[in-house]
């Protein structure tokens, strides 16, 4: 099972290291099948964190600190609320709406033919921080949702992942802190949370290399095309939902 969980980890990094994120589109499936859903938020919070702190260290040079100082404002509230309102209900619905924001974000990118969909500013990060890390706390992560906000303030390859990384590094860090607090952080979660996360810095490492060869015009269609591929998963992993509505 843990052998299951580490191989799979690294795969996900992997790929999330040149596409800015979306790694726990995969993780999140494998986590509520191995430990139950209730282990999912606090396991791959703890696993994005270490995951985060690294590529934080990596691109140290290239982060946008306003852009950090925005988001963070924001996500540092939507997150302890998240975490709290994990404790208290279950909306997987959120899945469906995040998952179709995604394909109407790609829908609009492909169709407009534009190489920006939507100009923004970095103080716009703080709403999109708040309600990001809303949704993050409650399922523990929203896929690759920011990306195009990122991309479309200028951020591409290792901008982007410094700055993504370093954001959600402090968000992950309340939400933990929160977790911890309201009980629902166990020890063998975060036994499973440094088990993902730890397969991160083989995975990190070895996708620094590749994203160094990747042309600008290269990493952001790989974005958007794992936005797409992410808003899918994340409708095909409520399709019981979906049939049932």
């Amino acid at each position: 099972m843990l052998l299951i969980l580490g191989l799979v980890s690294f795969v996900g990094w992997s790929i999330s290291m040149l596409s800015g994120g979306g790694s726990t589109l995969i993780l999140i499936p494998l986590v509520n099948l191995l430990f139950g859903a209730q282990a999912v938020a606090p396991v791959v919070s703890i696993g994005i964190l270490v995951s985060n702190t690294q590529r934080s260290l990596f691109y140290w040079r290239e982060i946008d600190w306003p852009v950090v100082g925005w988001y963070s404002a924001g996500a540092i509230a939507g997150g302890l609320l998240g975490a709290y309102a994990f404790t208290q209900i279950n909306l997987a619905w959120l899945q469906i709406v995040i998952g179709l924001a995604l394909l109407l974000m790609v829908a609009n990118y492909w169709f407009g033919r534009q190489e920006h969909t939507f100009n923004i500013q970095a103080w716009q990060f703080l709403p999109m921080g708040f309600l990001n890390a809303f949704g993050s706390g409650l399922i523990g992560s929203t896929g690759p949702i920011m990306n195009p906000a990122y991309l479309n303030y200028g951020l591409v390859k290792e901008e982007m992942i410094a700055t993504k990384a370093i954001s959600g590094a402090f968000v992950h860090i309340i939400k933990i802190a929160a977790y911890a607090a309201l009980g629902v952080m166990s020890f063998p979660y975060l036994i499973y949370g440094l088990m993902i996360g730890g397969m991160a810095i083989p995975a990190n490492w070895l996708g620094r290399l590749a994203l160094h060869k990747m042309s600008n015009d290269q990493f952001q269609q790989v974005v958007w095309l794992f936005v797409g591929i992410s808003g899918v998963l994340m409708l095909w992993g409520q399709r019981q939902l979906l049939y049932l509505g």
